[in-house]
């Protein structure tokens, strides 16, 4: 039974998850991990099974809560949640007011996750490297290709929920990565920071479905196949680099009747450019120092993972 420290130290831990989950490049998996309670949390999701329905019909409502472990979902949930809903109004303000800086901080987190799983995993077989290049190639064509502006229905983010939230039990990948690379991040983070409920109650399901449909699946996969998903997952995470690069021109874009974005073309340039072509200013010092500052943050949990296992 959990004590009133360990629940306090189990909510601390998911607010970091939250936090990690609500910024692309850190995986809330990644954080579970290093916080020592990813194998407790991949045992609680796996446990949502016809074993526990047998039990709460035969046994009652104690027997099923203890066999889902409850009390350890209620607390971490309640560290997500808080964190998300804190974290989502603050990116509002930023995608909005700062985006280049807060898309260069993004590349510091992302490479950042790149260098610290390679280095966990180190591709050794050549099968292994080209599953990492094909994840980078892969990653790259979608960012090079004319990105479909999703609309913001309920549909949308049910199926964007089944798909994000199935990457968070993937140490390496975060659901807003996955929200970055369906262009669906700045709906996701405006439906929470405007508490859009019809949207964000449509990614719930979707994420709760998708959990219990792919969890058994993915935790296969990792367990068998492991090195070989994580290279295939770094090479996702460095084909996105493009999909996020802060100075970006717009070539072409359609809109609708309505006047809403169907499809944009659009192409990276260089931070000069960027100035002649649109009169920002392009911020390149500024830039700098926040994607060191995310690179410096994912190394720095690997460190404080590395103090906790030594401990």
């Amino acid at each position: 039974m959990r004590t009133t420290a360990n629940n306090m130290l189990l909510f601390l831990k998911g607010l970091a998850m939250g936090a990690a989950d609500v910024v692309p490049g850190i995986s809330g998996g990644t954080v579970a991990f290093i916080t020592g309670i990813y194998i407790e949390l991949i045992a609680t999701i796996k446990s949502f099974d016809i074993t526990a329905l047998k039990l709460l019909k035969s046994d009652g409502l104690r027997a099923a809560w203890h066999h889902i472990n409850g009390n350890f979902l209620v607390v971490l949930l309640a560290g997500i949640l808080t964190s998300v809903f804190s974290l989502a109004q603050i990116m509002h303000y930023l995608l909005l007011e700062h985006g280049v800086p807060l898309w260069s901080f993004f590349s510091g987190l992302i490479i950042g996750s790149v260098i610290l799983l390679l280095r966990q995993n180190p591709p050794a077989k050549i099968s292994e490297k080209l599953l990492f290049v094909v994840g980078v190639l892969i990653a790259y064509g979608i960012s090079i290709a004319p990105s479909v502006v999703l609309e913001d229905s309920v549909m949308t983010m049910f199926f964007a929920g089944a798909i994000a939230l199935c990457a968070m039990i993937l140490p390496g990948i975060s659901g807003s990565f996955i929200l970055v690379l369906l262009g669906l991040y700045p709906v996701f983070i405006s439906a929470i920071a405007n508490l859009e409920i019809d949207l964000l109650l449509a990614f719930s399901v979707g994420g709760i479905i998708g959990l219990m449909l792919f969890s058994r699946f993915l935790s296969w996969l990792l367990a068998r196949f492991q090195s070989a998903v994580i290279a295939l997952m770094c090479g996702f995470l460095v084909g996105s680099l493009s999909i996020i690069w802060p100075w970006k021109s717009t070539l072409y874009q359609e809109v609708s009747d309505a006047g809403e974005s169907l499809t944009k073309v659009t192409e990276n340039i260089l931070p000069n450019q960027f100035l002649e072509i649109t009169g920002h200013d392009p911020q390149t010092l500024l830039c700098l120092l926040v994607f060191c500052f995310g690179f410096v943050i994912v190394l720095s949990a690997e460190f404080l993972g590395k103090i906790r296992r030594d401990a």
